[in-house]
């Protein structure tokens, strides 16, 4: 395998990652799909799909972020001034009008953009300076899966009436492979008095009717042409399947091997090679939607609560607002 179709892989501990997930759980993270070529696909998806137009409807986190204003501004936390920061920012265009709300109250600090994409992280430097060219604005690459935000970050110019607003929306937490390391690397990342906003589909999982929309149909096959791309395999020795998996009660894409493959990783150090026969499923996409009594479950395992949430009007997403639980 030419070094050249991983070059999204930026360390040797993000390619042992990719083997282990492979060859243990015949998975590739779909966090990795929002890199290199997988940014544009991203972005491209998110354009066309899901940035509001007269045709189709209003965005649901800038419904939820509009309609959750009032704990968002810094009147809950009781602080003149917010650093938000942006935890798998993309593009940040679901932020934009949140991020011209508090500006206008004069309550931005900074606005920070995290996410594990440097491609991605360009983009949103390019909007956040284009939309508000006086805010400032900082990016960082960081897994929020293996690590928790370090606060040097946000604490060059530390000062008491300032507070943190911890964003993750989209439905970036229901496609995370180990949601349990999230939650607690955000709860190791915040203080008292920050709060962490999540949004997600909310339902359940087995009730799927085997219809791929949205994300799951557009999003995936993107996922799908890249990597039969990156990883050279040649037309007509996978297929793209979609179903749910009782095993993590999410919806799943995979690719199915319709001939043996081995793969060699020799690059950054590593030369390991994984073996995949005929008839194999690999993983390239995963969601989960949450309901109430688990998500509680997981935010009260990380010692984080629930300190406010509400539904779309359709009642098919939830934002929750969470804060540490006091000590």
């Amino acid at each position: 395998m030419p070094k050249e179709t991983l070059e999204f892989l930026s360390s040797p501990k993000e390619l042992l990652e990719l083997i282990e997930a492979l060859e243990n759980s015949r998975e590739i993270p779909v966090k990795y799909a929002y890199r290199g070529r997988g940014a544009t696909v991203w972005d491209n998806f998110y354009q066309k799909y899901v940035v509001p137009k007269w045709y189709q409807p209003n965005n649901v986190e800038i419904e939820l972020l509009q309609n959750n204003f009032n704990y968002l501004n810094g009147s809950y936390q009781n602080c003149p001034s917010l650093n938000i920061i942006d935890v798998g920012a993309g593009n940040s265009y679901p932020v934009k009008k949140y991020i011209s709300q508090l500006d206008k109250l004069g309550k931005i600090n900074q606005y920070l953009a995290l996410d594990i994409s440097e491609e991605l992280l360009k983009v949103s430097q390019a909007n956040i300076q284009k939309w508000f060219p006086k805010i400032a604005y900082s990016s960082y690459t960081v897994d929020i899966e293996t690590s928790a935000i370090p606060g040097e970050m946000w604490k060059k110019n530390p000062a008491e009436d300032v507070a943190n607003i911890f964003l993750h929306l989209g439905v970036t937490i229901g496609n995370h492979r180990h949601r349990n390391r999230v939650w607690q690397n955000f709860r190791n990342s915040m203080n008292k008095n920050d709060l962490l906003v999540i949004t997600n589909e909310i339902g359940n999982n087995s009730a799927w009717d085997g219809q791929a929309r949205g994300g799951c149909k557009y999003h995936v096959e993107g996922i799908y042409h890249t990597l039969q791309n990156k990883l050279q395999i040649r037309a007509g020795d996978s297929q793209l399947l979609r179903r749910y998996d009782t095993k993590t009660d999410s919806v799943i894409a995979t690719m199915k091997f319709l001939q043996n493959y081995t793969f060699r990783f020799n690059q950054l150090g590593v030369d390991q090679t994984v073996e995949i026969v005929t008839g194999e499923e690999v993983t390239i996409w995963r969601h989960h939607k949450h309901q109430m009594s688990e998500l509680r479950q997981e935010l009260e395992t990380a010692d984080l609560k629930l300190v406010h949430y509400s539904l779309n009007k359709y009642s098919t997403h939830i934002m929750a607002i969470c804060q540490v639980v006091d000590s």
